[in-house]
């Protein structure tokens, strides 16, 4: 459990002092001598990130200094500066000094639950590991809820397609609902060709069987409580189809159901604080593979809404995957959907690998996303849904084309092309993320990440589920 990475309250524990440059200056001149002294040749200053480690009289370790940047506060969010603490100080108990005129304890601990993570599956990692003690100040729940999620995120992620496929992923969605008493029901073979075609269309070319998993769960006293409904891009496996990938482009597919494994994450932070909401959660787990059975380019799929598509290109399968799914959750007439999707390498050519895509068609729902993904230090950008590349979309020969017409503007005719599965009327918000750390950051490890999860749950937490 994440939570392994705390320690119980113990006098022993080291303390570490969070400063800022300004504080460090005011610190030290209560210092001894010799503690200055130290501090100047080591050259701490008190940036962002940088440590400083004090011995005892005996040689042992006596505290941690932890430079938060900034003259006059951190320049860079502070539970990034805690995330790099787990993964450089010695093994021992640690504890923030609260003394030290710091006060973001939350922010702090989750700063170093996240970079305690750990992907093991595979290879066992020995030794001891520092251990931090949880602040009294700190929210406890806020804490490991936030923890948790984001390692499930990661975990599902990080496996390797052979041990993450559609089964596996439908089994991951099931345990956890099960894990929260929530209903839960996974659709596959006939009954899903029926129901998701669109689904099932992308998973025909491989023998690992598609399938929708459908969560519900209510929390207390939500008999008139907002709905919420969650969609995941569940694509296991990625290979582009017949339009296959090269092999650059197909090596880290493994993380195409980066989406699912996000909404699932949510989910568990939402059912962990008992919201007073009605949740419901769709995943469609799926593999892209290349077979004799595999979709065609330019075959027309009829979508569960009725819609019919042209397939312009089968590796633009996530959407195919979504509008079904999406489909489905507007029959709820829900206050708010949200997908999270893997969708376009376009949104990673505009924002780059770490700011998800943001596209949403209630400007006050953006607004009140883009404040909880400032507070909570996990940011968004909008990107908008500019109707007059929808022309993009038409095909000659079916409702709609799965791809643009254009090279340019691909995030957005993505997002085009899935509201057109969303009705008038209904908030829906479309995440298009990495769900990928390229390179190892303070508590941000290199692989499978959650990204725009934390600001998501404030959204939902703060906002639609005090609607009603």
């Amino acid at each position: 459990m994440p939570l392994s990475c705390f320690a119980t309250a113990a006098r022993s524990a080291i303390p570490i002092v969070p400063l800022s440059r300004e504080a460090l200056e005011t610190w030290l001149s209560g210092a001894p001598q010799a503690t200055r002294r130290w501090t100047e040749a080591t050259g701490f200053a008190a940036a962002h990130g940088d440590i400083c480690l004090l011995a005892d009289a005996e040689g042992g370790l006596e505290r941690v200094l932890l430079g938060l940047g900034g003259a006059a506060g951190p320049d860079e969010p502070v539970i990034w500066a805690f995330g790099g603490l787990p993964g450089r100080l010695p093994a021992g108990r640690y504890g923030i000094d609260e003394d030290a005129g710091f006060d973001d304890f939350t922010a702090a601990a989750i700063g170093w639950g996240l970079g305690a993570y750990r992907f093991d599956r595979y290879r066992k990692s020995g030794g001891k590991r520092p251990a931090l003690v949880l602040p009294k100040a700190a929210d406890a729940t806020a804490v490991d809820s936030a923890i948790a999620a984001t390692w499930l995120v990661r975990d599902l992620i990080n496996t390797p397609a052979s041990d993450m496929g559609p089964a596996e992923l439908a089994r991951a969605a099931t345990d956890l609902a099960k894990a929260y008493k929530a209903r839960v029901r996974v659709v596959s073979g006939a009954n899903l060709s029926r129901d998701y075609p669109a689904v099932s269309a992308v998973g025909a070319g491989s023998p690992r069987a598609p399938r929708v998993v459908d969560i519900r769960w209510e929390g207390s006293g939500a008999r008139n409580a907002a709905k919420v409904v969650l969609v995941g891009k569940g694509v296991c496996f990625d290979t582009g189809g017949l339009d296959i990938k090269p092999a650059a482009g197909m090596k880290f597919m493994k993380k195409d159901m980066g989406g699912a494994a996000q909404v699932l994450g949510l989910a568990r932070m939402i059912m962990a604080a008992k919201l007073p909401l009605k949740l419901r959660v769709l995943v469609g787990a799926v593999e892209n593979a290349v077979s004799g059975e595999a979709m065609r380019p330019l075959d027309v799929i009829r979508t569960r809404s009725g819609k019919t598509v042209e397939v312009g290109h089968t590796d633009a399968e996530g959407r195919l995957v979504l509008c079904d799914l999406l489909t489905d959750a507007a029959a709820d007439k829900p206050d708010l959907i949200v997908d999270c999707a893997t969708l376009t390498g376009a949104a990673r050519v505009a924002l780059g690998t770490d700011l998800p895509a943001m596209f949403t068609n209630d400007s006050a729902v953006a607004a009140a996303l883009l404040e909880q993904g400032s507070r909570a230090d996990d940011p968004l950008w909008r990107l908008p849904l500019w109707s007059p590349y929808r022309r993009q979309l038409e095909s000659r020969v079916a409702d709609l084309s799965n791809v643009g017409s254009a090279p340019q503007g691909g995030a957005i005719t993505a997002a085009l092309f899935l509201q057109e599965f969303v009705p008038d009327g209904i908030a829906w918000v479309h995440l298009d993320l990495m769900a990928w750390n390229d390179s190892s950051r303070p508590g941000r490890p290199e692989g499978g990440e959650a990204m725009g999860m934390r600001a998501l749950y404030g959204l939902i937490a703060n906002e639609i589920s005090a609607r009603r």
